[in-house]
């Protein structure tokens, strides 16, 4: 069994039992077809939908599909991850991260944060020059900016810290 989240408000629990599908208990009669690896026909109930595979995140379980013209965020535990959370383990890997220090000696190039920025995970923070390669330096979870020690043009040792993190 599957729980599923949909765009963070909408739940369901789903089962696959030899070709049916069933969710939050009741079976789901539908049809589908593949036509590409990422896009697929579903028939149900006479009505026709075109959903298509935008973006899978396989460690965090997360999914981004396009249905017809909506985009939807799904959210998938199966009964691993609901025991670990019953068990109080769910955030162990997720560590506490405090400040953000230089990867490698070099020069920075931009800095393209402020102080009080909220950070998605993923974005760029800054532009690191090192061996006449830019690096960006990104976001490694959803953070605050607290303070920046560091400044277009400043030359940083490996470990120095760059940003420190609310």
């Amino acid at each position: 069994m599957l729980k599923i989240k949909v765009n963070q408000h909408l739940s369901f629990e789903t089962d696959f039992k030899k070709d049916a599908l069933s969710l939050n208990g009741n079976l789901v009669d539908f049809d589908i077809k593949p036509i590409s690896s990422s896009r697929f026909h579903i028939l149900k109930n006479q009505k026709s939908y075109l959903a298509e595979l935008i973006e899978i995140n396989e460690v965090e379980k997360t999914l981004k599909i396009k249905v017809n013209q909506g985009i939807y965020h799904l959210e998938i535990t199966d009964q691993y991850d609901e025991l670990l959370k019953s068990l109080g383990l769910d955030n162990i890997n997720k560590a506490i991260i405090n400040e953000i220090k230089a990867p490698m000696p070099g020069m920075v190039l931009k800095v393209l944060v402020k102080e009080g920025d909220l950070v998605k995970k993923g974005e760029g923070l800054l532009v690191l020059e090192a061996m006449k390669m830019e690096n960006l330096i990104k976001a490694p979870a959803d953070i605050k900016i607290s303070k920046i020690n560091v400044k277009s043009g400043h030359t940083v040792e490996k470990n120095q810290v760059l940003l420190v993190l609310n």
